[in-house]
């Protein structure tokens, strides 16, 4: 199975949960550990999912652009750190 499908497969289970930890995407996609690991990683990366105390869920429209945001302009005066917005440090 190639990256982008892992990928589209593994999003689209997250979305229809309210929350799933990583053993239960491991189980609800049939895909291999380390290829559901891997997945998971990229879509963090792309900030469209969020993986906290063990379990995932995608992020809404807002969450991801003010992630977005936040990641790529570093004039903005706030960061966000395990869920908290905080002034960032100069």
């Amino acid at each position: 199975m190639k990256e982008e499908d892992a990928d589209w497969l593994i999003y689209h289970i997250i979305a229809k949960e309210p929350s799933i930890s990583v053993e239960g995407m491991v189980t609800a996609s049939g895909l291999d550990p380390c290829v559901v690991d891997a997945s998971l990683q990229r879509l963090e990366k792309y900030l469209l999912i969020e993986r906290t105390e063990g379990t995932l869920r995608v992020l809404n429209f807002g969450e991801a652009l003010v992630r977005c945001q936040i990641k790529y302009s570093k004039d903005l005066p706030y960061t966000i750190e395990n869920g908290v917005i905080k002034q960032r440090k100069t």
